[in-house]
């Protein structure tokens, strides 16, 4: 803990604003100028080792010839000055680290005569406006698969474990590829299987807008990724395929094949495996992609959730080791501009997938005078198969006009069954259920004068997810004591919504850089909700009881009026926003309905301030008022797992919260030093609690509504570049705290306090050598008070290794270490993975070796808590083993 609590100190001091560090820091400046005495802007400075001539720092001047070198080695170098048109200057110095060297420099005109001759200086890196480019053959070693294998090699960009990319801390909105996007926030499809080979250089567009009217109009704070192809790889078909076969049967096929033209582009691809692989990501990302306070995104936030989920658990832990799977996916997608004005974009989607989980639990239950232990043996299978279809039209009517339509299908087929051992009770689940969206969306825009734009949104959607539940056991005697001779349960249930929802947006942005945004709109949803709970004696009903049917009809529709003003000072800017809404509900449950017509204001205040290239700060205040859910108000109980019922209040309600953001930012995510805070802090005035009654074979939970919760959470990340080991080191520190209130078999209300506390740092080599480093450590401690307080601490470190002998042969390393806290035995894990390829001939046929889990560590172990219980859970892994992959390219 000394050695950490010095890393914490070192942490704060990188906090120091900049000016402090900078003006401790060495350096060599001047000005490089011609010999009439006028400044050389852009003119090159680059600093070389004498004896091996290697790149320590290079610059250029600015707009005024001014150049400034840091550096903090000493020795010989050779400080050499360069620029079109005239002599290269090389200046040998002996140079002392901690000190400042001044040498203004002059260069002597140099005549030349070109014949078709082109002279380019490439940069790694450049900067145009709200652009940052990246050339991708300064930062590839040739070890890079997809897609995500290279963005985690770009300065900057972050790519988690699930595959989620970042900016610095703000996820992305989308990768196009040459100025062209297909899949939205559902960008891991393209990321997780597309070659890397073909990209030339990665574009990161900053104050991006996905309408292009709106581009210098909104205030847009949203980051996208571009992917920039070579010249050899446009307008022809291309792409590759990669067969892999390993032991015990385990086996991958994946292929892309692509043509990206000026006019048409075409991406096919295809994913088939069985070692834990999820080439798909979050699909839900791609099916209903969500964005906050977006123009034109009318609907977003509208979809139907199920009453019943059978699926495994959310996991510490890397999913693809207890991902026993069966997947294979499809994917058709395709741009056409058959006119200039007219774009016109397909998707196809197509997966099928056969999952198997295991699990074996022990939860200890001790609440109030209740106390007993339940043991499960749990194996679940997850059969699914999802099409999904979505057509974009845009028709371009003039330069300041467009319309925008988009069509999605969806149609999703599942079955889930789990064969459970429950107190030595042999139970299977049974859970058929489907998912049919048809949602349309047509857009109109209008650039009516150079900063003002009017848009005009319709949108349709019709969603249903019916559910067919059935449990071959009866643990439910004291609930229904007349039903003697009832040996298993089912309930069949249907979710529907259709929404309809017309919006009007005009922005207005002023000549002094404000902006004003007037919304007017009207949404309405019409939920139905249906479920029927039977007691059988084999296949035969006995009884259908009163309290656990639900015929509810919910309707809400909603007139608001909307507005924002964006007062800009230099680089202060204040943002007020006024939301009224005016509600009319409806609610019919099992027949008796009633009306509601509520009226409310959501104000909020905020501001964001740029004190310095620097220093930047963002704080808002906020305050809500939400209309409840469909899935708040019914009124019966509901089978929600094989021993858990659930209700609604069985009436209206609005939920009012307060809420305060700040973020303070520290430098520029591609700056050598980065650090972000952020803090967010909640106060729910209402909230929906439950009030429960814990048995050991059964719960049953109702809804009821609470004053007063308080939630904050503190984050803070760090980024630094050392220069000296050619590394970045990352660290993550957190804090989480939430209070939540219930009632637990007739108790008084429960006061809940939850602390999560998370702290972890890596380092990541960036050498141009044989070798390179990856290793990384986290901790996540948890802890919960109630009447009494339990908690325990996890860790999950890694070292990952990469060596590249020659352009032929690369061999990767990848070792992780689990602990988990609050186990007496079986609480350490050691995995080690590694992946070999050689290149047989080079950009054509490669042949490798990988292998995973060569521990052959089986099953694993971890700890979690409650409020009312702890448990011990035993996961299975999939078993050690190895693949011989061949990948042709073509």
């Amino acid at each position: 803990m000394i050695k950490f609590y010095k890393f914490f100190i070192i942490v704060i001091v990188g906090y120091l604003p900049t000016n402090f560090i900078y003006s401790q820091s060495s350096s060599i400046y001047g000005i490089v100028k011609n010999s009439k005495g006028e400044p050389l802007k852009y003119s090159s400075v680059i600093l070389k080792d004498s004896l091996s001539e290697f790149i320590v720092a290079y610059t250029y001047t600015d707009s005024i010839g001014n150049y400034r070198l840091k550096i903090n080695k000493s020795g010989n170098f050779n400080l050499v000055f360069s620029f079109i048109g005239y002599e290269t200057k090389n200046i040998p110095i002996t140079y002392s680290k901690e000190k400042k060297l001044n040498l203004n420099v002059f260069l002597k005109n140099k005549p030349m005569i070109l014949n078709e001759v082109i002279i380019q200086a490439e940069k790694p890196i450049s900067l145009k406006k709200d652009t940052i480019n990246f050339k991708t053959k300064f930062f590839v070693n040739g070890t890079e698969q997809v897609v995500e294998d290279l963005l985690k090699k770009i300065p900057g960009l972050n790519v988690d474990s699930e595959g989620t990319i970042k900016v610095g801390n703000q996820e992305i909105e989308k990768i196009m590829v040459d100025g062209d996007d297909l899949f939205e926030r559902g960008y891991k499809i393209l990321s997780k299987n597309m070659p890397a080979y073909p990209i030339e250089e990665v574009e990161v567009l900053k104050n991006y807008s996905n309408n292009r009217l709106l581009k210098g109009v909104e205030a847009s704070d949203k980051v996208a990724l571009n992917l920039k192809l070579d010249e050899k790889s446009k307008r022809i078909w291309f792409g590759n395929i990669e067969t892999s076969i390993g032991s015990n049967s385990y086996y991958q096929l994946k292929g892309n094949l692509m043509n990206f033209g000026k006019k048409n582009k075409y991406y096919f691809l295809t994913n088939l495996n069985s070692i834990g692989y999820n080439a798909t990501g979050d699909i839900e990302n791609l099916i209903h992609p969500f964005r906050m306070n977006e123009p034109a995104s009318i609907g977003d936030n509208q979809s139907v959730n199920s009453l019943l989920n059978l699926s495994p658990n959310n996991l510490n832990f890397k999913k693809s080791r207890t991902n026993f799977n069966n997947a294979e996916l499809v994917s058709l997608n395709a741009i056409f501009n058959p006119i200039e004005k007219l774009k016109i974009k397909t998707l196809g989607f197509f997966n099928w997938d056969e999952t198997n989980f295991f699990r074996n639990s022990t939860d200890i239950v001790s609440v109030n005078s209740t106390n007993f232990t339940n043991k499960e043996d749990y194996q679940l299978q997850n059969n699914k198969r999802i099409a999904f279809g979505k057509l974009d039209v845009t028709y371009n009517i003039s330069k300041t006009k467009m319309l925008e339509a988009t069509t999605k299908y969806n149609t999703g087929d599942f079955n889930d069954a789990s064969n459970l051992v429950f107190n030595g009770n042999s139970t299977l689940e049974n859970l058929q259920h489907q998912n049919t969206l048809f949602d349309q969306k047509i857009n109109y825009t209008n650039k009516f004068k150079d900063k003002k734009v009017f848009l005009l949104t319709g949108r349709f959607i019709d969603e249903k997810t019916p559910q067919n539940y059935a449990v071959n056991q009866f643990f439910y005697e004291d609930l229904f004591p007349s039903n003697t001779t009832a040996n298993n349960v089912s309930q069949q249930s249907t979710n529907q919504m259709q929404f309809a929802g017309v919006n009007a947006h005009l922005l207005d942005r002023k000549d002094n850089g404000h902006l004003l945004e007037l919304q007017l709109g009207n949404e309405f949803r019409k939920d139905k909700l249906q479920s029927t709970f039977s007691l059988l004696e084999n296949n035969t009903v006995l009884e259908q009881p009163n309290g656990y049917q639900n015929e509810t009809n919910y309707q809400v529709n909603d007139l608001y009026l909307k507005g924002k003003y964006r007062l800009k000072i230099k680089d202060f800017g204040i943002v007020s926003k006024l939301d009224v809404h005016q509600l009319l509900n409806r609610l019919e449950n099992n027949n008796l309905s009633s009306t509601q017509n509520p009226f409310f204001i959501n104000p909020s205040l905020g501001f964001d301030w740029k004190i310095n290239d620097k220093n930047k700060i963002t704080s808002s205040y906020s305050y809500n008022t939400t209309n409840a859910k469909v899935l708040d108000v019914f009124s019966d109980f509901v089978l929600t797992g094989f021993r858990s019922f659930s209700k609604g209040t069985g009436s209206f309600n609005q939920l009012d919260a307060s809420n305060v953001v700040f973020n303070y930012q520290l430098g520029n995510w591609s700056d050598r030093f980065f650090a972000n805070t952020f803090i967010i802090y909640s106060k729910n005035h209402d909230f929906f609690s439950t009030n429960t009654s814990i048995q050991q074979n059964f719960t049953q939970a109702e809804k009821i509504l609470i004053k007063d919760r308080e939630f904050i959470s503190i984050n803070s990340k760090l980024d630094y570049y050392f220069k000296f080991i050619s590394s970045n080191l990352k660290v993550d520190l957190g804090y989480t705290k939430s209070e939540f209130k219930n009632i637990v078999n007739n108790s008084n209300l429960r006061l809940v306090t939850s602390n999560n506390y998370n702290y972890g740092l890596e380092l990541r080599s960036g050498f141009k050598g044989i070798f390179n480093y990856h290793i990384g450590t986290k901790w996540t401690t948890t802890e919960i008070e109630t009447t009494i307080n339990n908690s325990f601490t996890d860790n999950v470190s890694f070292l990952d290794l990469s060596f590249i002998f020659n352009k032929s042969l690369d061999f990767q390393l990848q070792s992780e270490h689990y602990y988990f806290g609050n186990l007496q035995t079986d609480n350490t894990y050691h995995f080690l993975d590694f992946d070999a390829r050689y290149k047989l001939i080079e950009n054509k046929l490669t042949v490798g070796l990988t292998a995973k889990n060569l521990f052959n560590t089986e099953r694993f172990r971890n700890f979690s808590i409650s409020d009312i219980e702890t448990s011990t859970t035993e996961y299975r892994l999939l078993p050690r083993f190895v693949l011989l992959k061949l990948e042709y390219r073509f």
